[in-house]
């Protein structure tokens, strides 16, 4: 994973002339053609091309990872480069960046990409009639201005050294500005797949764009389905029956079984995603942080990563910063499993006995079922009842799967304070006065310990319970090649499987 400093990010962004993701090896040759079949998990009936309410990998991969592009990506190195940014730069206090963007881009109705085009979509996430997770991002920029046809300036509220970034989020697709209603319905990017069919919550087919930015770069196939398959037996049979050509979250209790077909092979990365649960910290009676502590305490985190995800995982500390972050903090005051510590908060919060019920709703992920069984074993010991199944108890407990982000400030901003996506409503003035205060920060050093404090702050106090981080485990047909490096922003290649892989 490529570690990029701050103040080189600032400079001029040498690195965004270069598109991402060829990552080839010396003497590997892509190849075009074919039709690339996907099982994909995630998908909703209420999915569509409006990139504001994308949340599962069906919409991740469709979206900016297809049919659209976003001004930065990362690289399946974990390097920040240019899509439709050619290149930025950033004033000295990293609170005005202009970017300047690439020429000769069209999109799938023919309009030509501009500035104009750039600024529109990004205020669509300033609308408040939709929650955007990206609004945050959004709403800390002061001014957007068109200077040139191809080159825009963002003044931001306050100064940000990772903005960049931020730009990458696989939420801020651009749109053409001449018809913004019509993109949104129908899904008109820049991407290197246009839209051929769409079935919310059950597929889309996308057809390979000629004479694209990218040809020879990425966008091997000639064309790509992606089937809705959210339950991960479906997905799995689909795979070994030859029904579809890779899927995403592979279920590793079946990994024995994945190993006796010879032409399947398992694709699994280290990254930043993290399962768990969220505890309403701003409703009773989770707002009582001594509530909050007992159930961090009844957790077995080292069970939970060797049962529910056979290895494939480290233990988490209740924050979402994890082993691709540069400043990821595992100090030895970590939560441990201490049933004497879970019944003695307990007692501080004025409870005795306590009923927890994960519904099945959220459950996503193939291990979940695994962790909540995981959880409530442990919780047992510590006089706590955990029932994964809808029921009549004192509690609920939402289950939550991150697929993480790769800089901490990212993470913070979409995880805490008003974000739409702040399952547990925890706010702590001190936690968001260190977010900006690291924000501005071009020290490592300093930095460093910020993130550190930020991360204590919420594991200790949060209404995130996070047990685990789980690797990135996904299955395909040995036919499918890709470049050197996979990306482990997200599942399947950071998302963007389709781009970047080709069949041998």
């Amino acid at each position: 994973m490529t570690r990029l400093d701050r103040r080189s990010l600032l400079k001029t962004g040498a690195a965004a002339g270069v598109l991402a993701a060829s990552g080839l090896p010396l003497g590997a040759a892509a190849r075009r053609g074919g039709v690339l079949r996907l099982g994909v998990g995630g998908a909703r009936t209420s999915d569509s091309w409006d990139a504001r309410t994308h949340a599962g990998q069906f919409m991740i991969m469709a979206g900016h990872g297809a049919v659209f592009d976003t001004l930065t990506q990362v690289a399946a190195s974990g390097e920040l480069v240019g899509e439709l940014a050619e290149r930025w730069e950033a004033s000295a206090d990293a609170k005005l960046w202009t970017f300047t963007l690439r020429k000769g881009i069209e999109f799938h109705n023919g309009k030509l990409f501009d500035a104009d085009d750039v600024i529109a979509s990004l205020r669509l996430h300033l609308d408040q009639t939709v929650r955007s997770p990206a609004r945050g991002i959004v709403a800390s920029i002061s001014e957007m201005t068109a200077v040139e046809t191809h080159k825009v300036q963002f003044r931001l509220a306050a100064p940000n050294a990772d903005f960049p970034f931020l730009l990458a989020d696989y939420h801020l697709c651009i749109y053409p500005s001449d018809n913004l209603g019509l993109a949104l319905a129908q899904g008109i990017g820049t991407g290197l797949y246009k839209v051929i069919g769409f079935e919310p919550g059950k597929r889309a087919m996308l057809g390979r764009v000629q004479g694209h930015y990218k040809d020879g770069k990425e966008g091997w196939f000639d064309a790509v389905e992606l089937i809705a398959l959210n339950d991960p037996t479906t997905r799995a049979r689909a795979l070994m029956t030859g029904q579809v050509d890779a899927i995403d979250d592979f279920d590793l209790a079946r990994k024995a079984e994945l190993k006796a077909h010879k032409a399947l092979r398992l694709s699994e990365v280290v990254g930043n995603q993290h399962l768990g649960f969220s505890m309403r910290a701003d409703q009773a009676p989770f707002h009582d942080v001594n509530l909050r502590r007992a159930l961090k305490y009844s957790i077995d985190r080292q069970a939970v990563v060797d049962q529910a995800l056979f290895g494939h995982g480290r233990v988490a500390q209740d924050h979402p910063i994890g082993p691709v972050n540069q400043f990821m903090a595992m100090g030895a005051d970590a939560t441990a499993f201490d049933p004497d510590k879970a019944r003695f908060y307990l007692r501080k919060a004025g409870v005795k006995q306590l009923s927890v019920t994960i519904p099945a709703e959220g459950q996503d992920h193939s291990a979940m079922g695994r962790l909540a069984s995981a959880f409530a074993t442990s919780a047992e010991v510590a006089g706590l009842s955990v029932a994964n199944q809808d029921s009549h108890r004192d509690l609920t407990l939402q289950a939550s799967v991150w697929s993480g982000r790769i800089t901490e400030d990212w993470m913070f901003t979409m995880m805490a304070g008003d974000s739409p996506w702040n399952a547990s409503h925890w706010e702590n003035p001190h936690f968001q006065h260190l977010l900006l205060s690291a924000r501005a920060e071009l020290s490592t050093t300093k930095r460093q310990s910020l993130y550190k404090d930020m991360q204590t702050l919420m594991s200790d106090e949060g209404g995130a319970l996070i047990p685990a981080f789980a690797h990135f485990a996904d299955a395909h047909h040995d036919r499918l090649r890709h470049g050197a490096q996979v990306g482990n922003l997200y599942a399947q290649d950071s998302g963007r499987m389709i781009e970047r892989w080709w069949f041998s």
